[in-house]
């Protein structure tokens, strides 16, 4: 057995290596033994690529670099410039690269203990890629920078994309929140993941909202008839679903206009996302519908698979099987007539 020098004891030294590898512990693990997920933190606006002119410019941050078997290194950068834009190729598109780089000379022999950022231009083709840092360099990718050409209509104006950037989080770090203005605040990042104690539930940030599993969500499903398309005109259909996991229930309601036209053949709606394939059965009873004015008639949901409707809501009616949903059934359909339906199923 060998034995390691755990953090903290008394009387005990550690080298930079071992500290880099404790420190793996307080970083996204990316899969591998020790491994950890580089990059920036999101919603932090540190290390931005910009160009002023022909100047390239990073401004001050922070970043997480790892390393396969030397764990992970923490930098922080004062704002700096890597260089100046190589200039534009008369023919070819190319894609530069901008990384921040450490050099430890323990690993990469550079006789070199910095941290820097760098910038490599790429080569321009046809199909122009990124270009590659040296395989003993240890760095993480801040932007891209396409340069156009210049002949050819091209204006060879050169635009910076942050699409290779990583970002990395802390192991877990959801964050409870109860405050109002706690719950106001928007998420930084796609995926982030909060606990609101108001509601008592957990909530992702979709990019625009924070939503917690089973929010119901709007859709449009598309109404279609087996022989001929009806068209809504001034009616209306609106749909919304709920999913958890590959559970999704779905609702759907439709009011006839005076200018609907029913179309022919059995209705049909499509689902906001595609069934699961049938196991036991081609048709699979999904839930409860209800059509007409008045008094009404149940119907039952169904999906159909095996005679046309994958992957779409048809309603059977109740103490008539076989008899679908649709022009003339189980009413003539008149201005003011609206349906009705739910159903749940699982979905791919």
């Amino acid at each position: 057995m060998v034995a390691t020098d755990p953090l903290w004891l008394p009387s005990l030294s550690y080298d930079e290596t071992e500290l880099r590898k404790m420190d793996a512990m307080m970083a996204m693990a990316d899969g591998t033994a020790g491994g950890s997920r580089g990059g920036v933190r999101p919603g932090d606006t540190g290390l931005a690529v910009s160009l002023a002119g022909t100047t390239i410019n990073v401004t001050a941050g922070v970043a997480l670099v790892p390393r396969a078997g030397q764990g992970a290194y923490r930098v922080q950068m004062a704002a700096t410039s890597p260089g100046t834009l190589t200039a534009a190729n008369a023919s070819f598109t190319r894609i530069d690269l901008v990384y921040l780089r450490v050099w430890d000379t323990a690993v990469d022999s550079s006789g070199l203990r910095k941290a820097d950022t760098v910038y490599l231009a790429g080569t321009a083709s046809g199909s122009p890629v990124a270009p590659t840092p040296g395989g003993t360099e240890i760095y993480t990718p801040l932007a891209t920078i396409t340069v156009p050409s210049t002949g050819g209509g091209g204006t060879g104006a050169a635009t910076v994309s942050t699409a290779v950037r990583q970002v990395t989080v802390a192991p877990g770090g959801v964050l409870p929140v109860t405050s109002t203005a706690d719950l106001a605040i928007s998420g930084t990042y796609t995926g982030q993941t909060r606990y609101n104690t108001v509601r008592g539930s957990m909530e992702t940030w979709t990019g625009a909202a924070w939503v917690a599993p089973g929010d119901w969500v709007t859709y449009t499903p598309t109404w279609a008839g087996t022989t001929g398309a009806p068209t809504l005109g001034n009616g209306l259909l609106k749909g919304r679903y709920s999913r958890i996991g590959r559970t999704c229930t779905v609702q759907i309601f439709l009011k006839i206009g005076s200018t609907t036209t029913q179309g022919s053949g059995s209705w049909s709606w499509t689902l906001p996302f595609n069934q699961a394939s049938a196991v036991d059965a081609a048709e699979g009873f999904a839930g409860s519908a209800f059509a007409g004015v008045g008094a009404g008639y149940p119907a039952l949901s169904l999906i159909q698979s095996n005679v046309g409707f994958a992957n779409k809501m048809v309603l059977m009616l109740a103490g008539s099987p076989g008899t679908l949903v649709g022009p003339g059934a189980p009413i003539v359909w008149t201005t003011g007539s609206t349906l009705s339906a739910t159903l749940t199923y699982e979905t791919t």
